[in-house]
């Protein structure tokens, strides 16, 4: 596997400074009358700079609701959360956008789009982001980036030509081209084998520690708990202590 090599993150050799995301007094629920079912619970929760978080606790325990809070994915509806020195609380729209533009997402399920290339899918996300450099440039960095993650063969194929397992990684490169202060990654080792799952882990570690960048990951592989600065449990929709 390469080095992080050309990849130069925003907050490489930052000290720590203010925490990238702060949540505070945080509740939220589904539905409304006799349907609401609230899922997160006054629940506090601190990501600083240059730090990798995993959370983790049963299905259902609103791992990945408040994920989606913190990523500007939903509105959030009582208490305070911080992404970035921007207060998310009756943020509008626009500004949800403009946040989001600076995270770095993975889901379990890849969500590329069946008729393009690897090259085309990065190159979008960098025309998405408002990034455009010349195609020169995009190329080289997504030659980079999917050589570290071991996809480099696959620059110009489309989804149908490769298995789950490497749509799962060049998804990964999706999140990662852009070069995010945060990333946010939900079960993104859940489709990848032992090997490749270390691979990745050991990749999203650089980025912490060369890089600068901070990651908040919601997952259930135990698999990849050592890889973290903490592990937090999630149970009953607010959060425990550490394991």
């Amino acid at each position: 596997m390469n080095e992080l090599g050309s990849l130069q993150f925003p907050l490489a050799g930052a000290a720590r400074a203010a925490p990238v995301v702060v949540a505070r007094n945080v509740d939220h629920a589904f539905d409304t009358g006799a349907a609401r079912k609230q899922v997160l619970f006054d629940v506090d929760f601190t990501l600083e700079r240059g730090e990798f978080v995993i959370l983790t606790g049963p299905s259902g325990a609103g791992k990945t609701t408040l994920m989606t809070l913190i990523g500007a994915l939903r509105s959030l509806q009582s208490g305070s959360i911080r992404v970035l020195d921007t207060e998310l609380a009756g943020l509008r729209a626009a500004g949800q956008r403009e946040i989001r533009r600076r995270i770095g997402f993975i889901f379990q399920d890849h969500n590329l789009f069946d008729a393009l290339t690897s090259f085309q899918t990065l190159s979008l996300a960098m025309e998405v982001s408002g990034r455009r450099p010349p195609r020169s440039e995009v190329r080289r960095r997504a030659v980079s980036l999917l050589a570290m993650l071991g996809m480099e063969a696959y620059l110009d194929s489309k989804p149908r030509q490769m298995s789950t397992g490497q749509k799962q990684r060049i998804a990964i490169a999706r999140a990662l081209i852009n070069e995010p202060p945060i990333i946010i990654a939900d079960e993104p080792t859940a489709s990848l084998d032992a090997e490749t799952a270390s691979l990745v882990i050991k990749l999203l570690r650089q980025l912490v520690e060369i890089g600068g960048a901070s990651i908040l990951m919601v997952t259930h592989d135990n698999r990849i708990f050592s890889a973290a600065d903490r592990v937090m449990n999630m149970i009953d929709g607010r959060i425990a202590a550490p394991l």
